[in-house]
């Protein structure tokens, strides 16, 4: 492994275990469906970022980078759909309070949950234009003159999502060590609300965010 490569793997280490809406949302979900439907998500933030990093390869980002329209558009419908869940997760917690209905790990299907999961987790990335300038300002730091920028690329961005995706599994097991907690209606509710507040938050931060 060369310098140029341990370099990369550092500073994606740090980039990879810094809170952001991926965490939220793997958090909220761990509460809220269970570790399966937490891994779910995690699969599915691993496909937005793929095809995020793809087109960052192939230069269709630079579209997204050059154009303020589209990149308004894309930014606030990410936005939006992060408020969504967030405004779900506190609408959950107060629904729970007020009627005591069961746990939504109780109340959907399994297939439901996990797709609903892998669903959210995509959308979280696709309609997030950061994690595409990330990926087409980033990477192309790390490839040397000469070096075929398309495989260069996609190496590192698989990468940069395996070590996302170990990271968010392996957080998502250990909350759900935890779930003894989870079970006390009073401190579930008070944790969606708390993840569901974060979405809010990272939504209103991607929505005034610049290029």
């Amino acid at each position: 492994m060369n310098s140029q490569l341990i370099l990369f793997v550092t500073i994606a280490a740090v980039l990879t275990i810094t809170p952001g809406a991926d965490t939220a949302l793997v958090t909220r979900n761990v509460i809220a469906r269970g570790r399966l439907s937490a891994f779910f998500t995690t699969l599915g933030i691993a496909l937005g970022c793929l095809i995020h990093a793809t087109l960052s390869a192939l230069g269709l980002s630079a579209v997204l980078a050059r154009s303020a329209t589209l990149f308004e558009a894309v930014k606030f419908a990410g936005a939006i759909y992060l408020i969504y869940i967030g405004g779900a997760s506190l609408w959950s917690a107060i629904r729970a309070k007020n009627k005591e209905s069961l746990p939504d790990v109780e109340q959907a299907a399994l297939s439901d949950r996990r797709l609903r999961s892998f669903t959210e987790g995509m959308l979280t990335n696709l309609l997030n234009p950061k994690v595409a300038l990330f990926y087409l300002t980033f990477l192309p730091q790390f490839i040397a003159a000469g070096e075929p920028v398309l495989k260069k690329s996609l190496m590192l961005a698989l990468i940069h999502v395996a070590m996302g995706i170990i990271w968010l599994i392996f957080f998502a097991s250990m909350l759900h060590t935890m779930s003894g907690l989870f079970s006390r209606s009073a401190v579930r509710r008070r944790l969606e609300a708390l993840t569901g507040g974060l979405l809010i938050a990272f939504g209103l931060k991607l929505a005034f965010a610049k290029r």
